[in-house]
């Protein structure tokens, strides 16, 4: 079979998508993609601009690059595309040139969870588990491809003592839903074009790691340039989680059990802050454990990694939220890591993928990552 290479797809439409006119891809001069663990992905492109008559230029008068027109941005490695990012345009610069053909236009937007985050809204859930409020709100949203991907959980607040509340747009109340039990949540494009997945739950840090950042391997090095490591012992925190029982007011504190995260390496770095759940007084003790831990799950990494992959060389896109493996850098620093962040770069002959990753500690944790 003859080797494709890499090709973009770039699909635009006020609501349903659909593969962008030529005129728009000829124009396309460089786009970016940065997908983010816990924040919102976001997208910029940037166009060239010319004149289809004296009064206006040819891409403001079409209106397909206007906001908020959703854009998906897929690459596709063979025969099979790999969704980037499922996003609405957020904003649009125009910055004229007295030279012909230097006049740009670029389009920034973000991913489809902005569109949970349009609208403040009062509301009240009585008897209702946090899982079957979130599954709820993002039933209302199934329009933008939105499939639930939601953790059950079993807390049934009893109405006499609590009625789960939203004040706040549904995007701030499902990231608080989140939080209160120790979960994260963020919106992922794909598998196909225009389809999302809206995670609510734990990091994910199982499953089968990505094809491994190779140094120092010869023909099967496949970063750029050095990986950057950094040990800070200043990063882990330990909660300390204390309740008052209501009838004697008596402080009661709550152990938290250890090991909520998948080990990714052997020698995990020591916690040398110690911090204080201020919220968790009038909580059962389950609920208070469940804030302490979400406390721990956000800053227990104290590894860092960042670099540069060539995308033709590695293969595929490199993906955010999921595990890759680390290889020709030694024992302490190579072995699985998280991947936190990645930038795509694109641009005529060029695929260029910038990282971060992140893990508890040194040691790798497997005698072998995938190649």
């Amino acid at each position: 079979m003859p080797d494709l290479g890499v090709r973009l797809q770039l699909m635009i439409g006020s609501n349903v998508p659909l593969p962008a006119p030529y005129a728009v891809l000829e124009a396309l001069l460089d786009l970016e993609v940065t997908n983010k663990d816990r924040e919102r992905d976001g997208f910029q492109m940037k166009f060239s601009l010319g004149k289809d008559t004296p009064l206006d230029y040819g891409l403001l008068n079409r209106g397909i690059l206007n906001p908020p027109n959703r854009v998906v941005i897929s690459v596709v490695f063979g025969v099979m595309p790999q969704v980037l990012i499922d996003g609405v345009i957020t904003d649009q610069q125009v910055t004229p040139s007295n030279k012909p053909g230097e006049s740009t236009l670029t389009i920034t937007g973000e991913d489809i969870s902005v569109m949970l985050d349009l609208e403040e809204k009062n509301a009240t859930f009585p008897n209702q588990t946090d899982s079957a409020i979130v599954t709820r709100v993002i039933a209302g949203y199934a329009r933008f491809g939105l499939i639930p991907k939601v953790t059950p959980t079993t807390d049934v607040p009893i109405q006499t003592e609590r009625i789960p509340t939203q004040q706040g747009t549904d995007l701030a109340f499902i990231q608080q839903l989140a939080q209160r039990n120790g979960f994260v949540f963020y919106i992922e494009p794909g598998p196909l074009p225009g389809v999302n997945m809206a995670t609510w739950g734990l990091d994910n840090r199982l499953g089968l790691p990505q094809p491994a950042l190779t140094m120092n391997m010869g023909a099967n090095t496949n970063v750029d340039s050095s990986i950057n490591f950094r040990l800070n012992a200043l990063g882990p925190a330990e909660p300390q989680v204390t309740i008052v029982e209501p009838f004697t007011r008596l402080a009661i504190p709550i152990p938290l059990p250890s090991g909520l995260r998948p080990p990714l390496a052997t020698r995990p770095a020591t916690a040398l802050r110690r911090t204080l759940a201020r919220d968790t007084a009038n909580r059962n003790p389950a609920q208070a454990a469940l804030r302490g831990l979400s406390s721990a799950s956000q800053s227990s990494d104290a590894v860092s990694a960042t670099g540069e992959v060539d995308a033709v060389r590695y293969g595929r896109a490199l993906r955010s939220r999921r595990l890759v493996g680390v290889r020709g850098v030694g024992m302490s620093y190579g072995g699985l890591y998280y991947v936190k962040e990645v930038t795509h770069r694109i641009k005529r002959g060029e695929y260029k993928q910038s990282f971060s990753l992140t893990r508890e500690g040194l040691g790798a944790s497997t005698p072998a990552v995938v190649p």
